[in-house]
């Protein structure tokens, strides 16, 4: 599903007006993404924490040309999924 499926879904099973649904989805990933770029920890009860994680820095290979290769630290979004969330996917296949 993709955010714009995500909003047509929300807005037909509510009755809202597609552009209030686009706004509030917006509205919630910005905050997210805001939140996550201070380094805060976001947890939607249920549903799962996003996180950041930091990975220093090491030395790897290029894959096409075998060449050793140095890669810097990053920091990188991280989901773990709440446990009512994986509950209902395991039960629903």
């Amino acid at each position: 599903m993709t955010k714009s499926e995500l909003i047509e879904t929300i807005a037909s099973k509510q009755g809202l007006p597609f552009r209030y649904v686009e706004t509030a989805v917006n509205a919630v990933v910005d905050s997210i993404t805001e939140a996550m770029s201070r380094d805060e920890r976001v947890e939607i009860r249920g549903f799962g924490n996003f996180t950041v994680r930091y990975y220093g820095a090491y030395r790897g290979r290029n894959p096409k040309t075998g060449e050793r290769v140095d890669v810097p630290p990053k920091r990188l979004p991280f989901f773990k999924v709440g446990k009512d969330l994986r509950e209902r996917v395991d039960t629903s296949s």
